[in-house]
């Protein structure tokens, strides 16, 4: 068991092996950069301007991503995941973002959000056939581009 604190007068947490949380199951937050590397303050701060740098690549990368193809958030949450390695203020933004995603898939396996979708997409499928039967029976298949004045 680690106490989670080596100096005397702090509160101690307890957390196992692994580095989890007892009481919240979460993992503990804070740098996980090797006990050699956190030893030698010049050494952990190099670390650290790496890892925000990679970091940053990735996120800029997924930026880009997001108007072309690419799997733009998926990328960008993966550099988060690269700066939680080592920030907590970027571990606390994906415990965040999990909580949320979680609550969001919960409330759409509620029946009646997925009626509602599902009625939702129905309605709007059949509003989108109803104007390309419209635009076929006016102009027939020919492009929007090479319509002339009828």
């Amino acid at each position: 068991m680690n106490t989670g604190s080596n100096k005397p007068g702090e509160a101690a947490v307890a957390e196992d092996r692994t580095g989890t949380d007892e009481v919240t199951g979460e993992r503990a937050l804070g740098s996980r950069a090797p006990e050699f590397i956190k030893a030698r303050r010049a050494l952990h701060l190099s670390w650290q301007v790496g890892v925000f740098i990679v970091g940053l690549a990735v996120v800029v990368a997924g930026i880009i991503m997001l108007p072309l193809p690419g799997p733009g958030w998926v990328v960008i949450f993966g550099g988060m995941a690269i700066w939680a390695t080592e920030f907590v203020w970027a571990q606390l933004v994906l415990r965040w973002t999990k909580r949320k995603v979680t609550e969001a898939a919960q409330r759409a396996l509620d029946p009646k959000v997925r009626r509602r979708n599902i009625i939702l997409t129905s309605v709007g499928l059949v509003i989108i056939a109803v104007l390309a039967g419209i635009y076929l029976w006016k102009f027939g298949l020919q492009m929007p581009w090479k319509i002339k004045d009828q």
